[in-house]
């Protein structure tokens, strides 16, 4: 008996035991240094043959175990990082028990279970939905995440501009798009993940106009935007704009730009990858408005959803735009279905079942569940940020707006350094108490914090706030050594 057979012998002993390292490391989570500082793993040799899975799992519990950090936890702050809630991690066990390979009907429940999940999520964005996308509302696609969905996004204006331009781009290539006067390109704050999607698909990572930001702020200039659609000759325009941008959680006036957009007849693409969420409270919904007369919007559930990695979603009203970007076809694929098919909606012809996880947390805990996670991490930012101005040697460097708190150390001549910022960015995370990421507003280095963890409290607040005190003590006893 081949060792896998016999593993699978004793699926249950093998089960139980990976169960009881997953419970061991929650029970632990808020005790282990959030985030892992400086991990080793010794050079090893393939052995020729294995030992099997519980002597893997053990391996595993000795060299690995000890050195994950607690990113799932909810004293991680950097990016803009969610957890696992209960429901979901229980349903991303049962993805890999099941291991369908979900974008093709025809032999699994998967893609109809995908096409379900993306109506309710657009239910809770309330955003119009329709399966095949058009005037009657967006449908839409899983993917990896951020890079993944702006990838479609971006692929998806990139055919609409070709047809602009009387052109089939993805059958006959980019040849005359590229030419001036054919496509430009308007956006003030684009995530790094649209800036590689334009690198990827043609366009060039400096391929777009930037437009000017509001004073003070990183949301576009509405009046700037005008001028610049107004002054173009391209015969498609493309306007990319952010709901929730990335260094500060700023917003920009999409109800505004959307009005542009249909007088300039241009394509709206609106990056919400987490901004897109507010949607989900009343009180912050005001934020987004607009947002449902996008041509495409991004957004992750790997992040205020809380559902594992890797989670993102893509909505567009050009669904076929999308599956002619997307186009994959050959003999051993042509399946019959009742619903379409998730292949020509990716880059990828293999997918996980990366929709389980999400119907299971909406299922689990509803509209009111999701929006008591974005309103207490919202109304837990709001909090730190009100401790940061109070904390001496700190100053925030831009107001709280949804869920990002951007801050600097008070350093003295060193304040504007990235090298003193950077030093003030390693000793908080050498507390092990919570894990930040460095920020850059305006030319001025400083450190941000992204609230997002199902699990995150007012306790952690206070030891964040610890945590800071203690990171500035130590960098001023060093500047004094």
């Amino acid at each position: 008996m081949s060792r896998m057979h016999a593993d699978y012998e004793i699926l249950p002993e093998l089960l139980a035991e990976a169960r009881r390292l997953a419970v061991d490391f929650h029970a632990g989570l808020k005790d282990r240094p959030v985030g892992a500082r400086n991990p080793v793993m010794a050079p090893q040799v393939l052995p020729d043959e294995g030992g099997g899975a519980l002597s893997a799992l053990k391996q595993f519990e000795q060299t690995v175990a000890p050195q994950l950090s607690a990113s799932a936890g909810p004293r991680y702050f950097g990016f803009v990082t969610g957890g696992a809630t209960p429901a979901s991690l229980a349903a991303d066990w049962l993805v890999s028990s099941a291991d369908q390979n979900s974008p093709d009907p025809g032999d699994s429940i998967g893609p109809a279970l995908s096409h379900q999940t993306i109506a309710m999520m657009a239910d809770l964005f309330d955003l119009p939905y329709s399966q095949g996308g058009g005037k009657d509302g967006f449908g839409g696609t899983f993917t990896t995440g951020a890079i993944g969905a702006n990838y479609l996004g971006a692929a998806c204006f990139r055919e609409w501009a070709g047809r602009m331009n009387g052109l089939e781009v993805t059958r006959d290539g980019l040849g005359e798009l590229l030419q001036p006067g054919a496509v430009e390109i308007f956006s003030a704050s684009p995530h790094v993940t649209m800036v590689k999607a334009l690198g990827v698909l043609g366009f060039g990572r400096k391929g777009y106009t930037d437009i000017g930001k509001q004073p003070g702020r990183e949301a576009m200039d509405v009046a700037a935007l005008d001028r610049a659609l107004s002054n173009s000759k391209a015969r498609a325009k493309v306007v990319i704009a952010s709901a929730g941008i990335v260094s500060t959680g700023d917003f920009e006036d999409l109800t505004a730009i959307a009005d542009l957009c249909d007088r300039h007849e241009a394509w709206l693409h609106v990056d919400g990858a987490f901004g897109l969420f507010a949607r989900c409270s009343p009180r912050l919904a005001p934020l987004v408005t607009g947002v449902e007369r996008a041509d495409s919007i991004t957004t992750d559930c790997h992040k205020w959803l809380n559902v594992p990695y890797d989670c993102g979603l893509f909505f567009t009203r050009h669904i076929d735009l999308l599956e002619t970007a997307m186009l994959l076809t050959a003999p051993y694929l042509e399946m019959d279905g009742a619903v379409p098919s998730f292949i020509n909606r990716t880059m990828e012809s293999s997918q996980r079942l990366r929709s389980l996880p999400v119907w299971m947390s909406l299922h689990a805990y509803g509209r009111e569940g999701v929006r008591e996670i974005v309103e207490r991490t919202c109304t837990l930012a709001g909090e730190m940020g009100k401790r940061i101005d109070a904390l001496d040697g700190y100053e925030l460097l831009a107001p709280v707006r949804l869920n990002i708190v951007i801050f600097r150390g008070v350093l003295g001549d060193d304040a504007e350094s990235n090298a003193g910022q950077k030093a003030l960015l390693d000793a908080i995370n050498a507390t092990g108490k919570v894990y930040v990421t460095p920020g850059l507003l305006h030319g001025k280095s400083g450190i941000r914090a992204a609230f997002s963890n199902w699990m995150t409290g007012p306790e952690d607040v206070e030891i964040f706030a610890d945590a800071l005190t203690e990171a500035r003590a130590a960098v001023a006893s060093e500047g004094e050594a």
